[in-house]
């Protein structure tokens, strides 16, 4: 996938309106716009903004990678061992 199209995947699946990421961003909805039109690239910057709001890597958000993670700093052990539990369960392993 490409960058347009991981940012409206990225934003759909949060159920996030463009309205809604651009305020969160700190943009405008048409720049949201434009970014999932193609019509515009965000900046570097805003792709490494983006990235950290999605919780994805930039490779992510540039198709180059289609790996995944989820913050997790500050987490005790135990809530650790629980997300990798449902993690776990949800995997079917």
């Amino acid at each position: 996938m490409t960058l347009n199209e991981n940012i409206k995947q990225l934003r759909m699946a949060r159920n996030l309106s463009q309205a809604d990421l651009a305020k969160a961003l700190g943009v405008t909805k048409q720049s949201i716009s434009n970014w999932e039109n193609n019509n515009i690239q965000p900046s570097i910057d805003m792709v490494i903004h983006l990235a950290e709001y999605f919780s994805v890597s930039t490779d992510y958000l540039l198709g180059l990678d289609q790996r995944k993670y989820i913050e997790i700093t500050g987490l005790t052990d135990q809530q650790l061992a629980h997300i990798a539990a449902v993690i776990h369960d949800i995997q079917g392993n």
